[in-house]
């Protein structure tokens, strides 16, 4: 319980008007031993990968928001650790949200996490996000600032666009090629830090590889891009910096003006 009697729960639905229907607690007694031991040999063996493939920011975020390879992540530690940081929850849901109630938790800084971790037989590829996929996957970058202002900003144009489906699928190819599947060039090399191929040995792998076609961030390019959510990725673009995606996000608002 909070101040005043009040759970955490009811505080965070508080905050909201879409997305409080979706919003529960995660009992993180519940998990199994097998459910722990799935979640270690995922992060272990995406880790191995990551520590030199992944860009700086993430591998610097996995250690900020105290996540561990031995164990299920507990989302209120990494909440307190994150949000004094940048101002970020990851917060649990019952599991996928509609768009409107999605853009208005990251407009509040609340990133919508599901609590369900998939099964065995299911390690290598699932089709809807669990909490490896959201939490090992999105959550370290949310530790770093910028990252995290665009992130939010980018909740609140979307949340805007709602009822303009044609300007609100063009800034989700925005997303798609940045929060889901961003390059971004450090030291010489192309590093990853999308969350589609933090969480995916097999996807990443093939980017490293030279399995895609790297370009240049093109703004224009990204939000005119027809995308297959169920495919390999064709094309990815690699950014400078994260400064870069954030100027490119405010430059997205103000052509919707």
């Amino acid at each position: 319980m909070g101040i005043i009697g009040v759970s955490r729960l009811e505080l965070e639905q508080h905050k909201l008007n879409v997305a409080s229907p979706y919003l529960i607690e995660q009992v993180w007694a519940d998990y199994t031993p097998e459910q722990h031991a799935v979640w270690a040999e995922l992060v272990t063996r995406r880790m191995s990968q990551l520590r030199e493939s992944a860009c700086r920011e993430y591998v610097d975020g996995f250690e900020l928001i105290g996540l561990r390879a031995d164990r299920l992540p507990d989302l209120r530690a990494v909440s307190a650790r994150l949000e004094p940081r940048t101002g970020w929850q990851s917060t649990p849901v019952s599991g996928f949200l509609p768009a409107d109630a999605f853009f208005e938790m990251l407009a509040a800084r609340m990133f919508p996490t599901t609590t369900w971790i998939r099964a065995r037989e299911s390690m290598e590829y699932t089709p809807e996000p669990d909490i490896f996929h959201d939490v090992f996957g999105h959550v370290p970058m949310h530790a770093h600032p910028v990252f995290a202002d665009f992130l939010q900003h980018y909740g609140m144009i979307c949340a805007r666009l709602i009822h303009d489906p044609v300007e609100l699928e063009r800034m989700g190819r925005l997303f798609w090629f940045t929060v889901e599947f961003g390059l971004i060039r450090q030291a010489g090399e192309i590093k990853v830090y999308g969350s589609g191929l933090i969480s995916s040995h097999g996807e990443c792998s093939r980017v490293l590889a030279g399995g895609c076609e790297v370009r240049e961030f093109d703004l224009e390019a990204i939000m005119d891009q027809e995308i297959d959510t169920g495919a390999m990725q064709p094309v990815l673009y690699a950014v400078e910096s994260f400064e870069q995606i954030y100027e490119a996000m405010k430059l997205a608002e103000e052509r919707l003006d």
